[in-house]
C-alpha cells in the first residue's frame, strides 16, 4: 500500500471514529472469505458498517478521537463495526458471533465511553427504536380503548 493510500485510510477511519455513535471491535479467528462477505452483508442489512483495517493504521486514526481508548483492543486480526445508531452495530456483530465461533466480540466504545463484550451483548439485546415506538403507541392507546369498551358495555347494559 502506498503512502497516499495509507493516509487516505487513516483519514477515513478517523472520520468514522469521530462520527460513530457505536464502534464494536471483534477478533477474526479464521473467517473465510465467504464468511466475511456474509458478515459484511448482514452488518449492512442491520444499518451498520463493517471494516477490516490494519491495526497500525487504525491506531493512528484513533489518535485525537473520542474512541482513542480502543487502541489496546486492536491486537491480532480485528474487525471494526460501527454505526451512527447506538444499537445497530452491536446487534449485527453479536448476532453473527453467536452463529460463528470464529468471530469474537472483544469490546467497543459508545459515545466516548468504553464498553466490554458483555455490555456490547447487552446493548445488542435492546429493542429497536421502531419497537420502542410501537410499545409506546400501544401503551398510549390502551387506556382509550379500555374507556371505549367500558362505555359501550355500560350503554349496552342500560339499553
Amino acid at each position: 500500500m502506498k503512502r497516499e493510500e495509507k493516509q487516505q485510510v487513516i483519514s477515513d477511519l478517523a472520520a468514522v471514529f469521530k462520527s460513530a455513535g457505536l464502534v464494536v471491535v471483534a477478533l477474526n479467528k479464521g473467517l473465510t472469505a465467504s464468511e466475511t462477505k456474509d458478515l459484511r452483508r448482514a452488518v449492512r442489512a442491520d444499518g451498520a458498517s463493517y471494516r477490516v483495517a490494519k491495526n497500525r493504521l487504525a491506531k493512528l486514526a484513533l489518535a485525537g478521537t473520542p474512541c482513542e481508548s480502543l487502541a489496546d483492543l486492536l491486537v491480532g486480526p480485528t474487525n471494526i463495526a460501527y454505526s451512527a445508531d447506538e444499537i445497530a452495530a452491536a446487534r449485527a456483530v453479536v448476532k453473527l458471533a453467536k452463529d460463528n465461533d470464529k468471530l469474537v466480540v472483544v469490546g467497543g466504545i459508545m459515545k466516548g465511553a468504553r464498553i466490554d463484550a458483555a455490555k456490547v451483548a447487552m446493548i445488542a439485546a435492546l429493542p429497536t427504536l421502531d419497537g420502542i415506538r410501537g410499545t409506546l403507541i400501544g401503551l398510549l392507546q390502551a387506556p382509550a380503548g379500555q374507556l371505549a369498551r367500558v362505555t359501550k358495555a355500560y350503554a349496552d347494559k342500560a339499553a
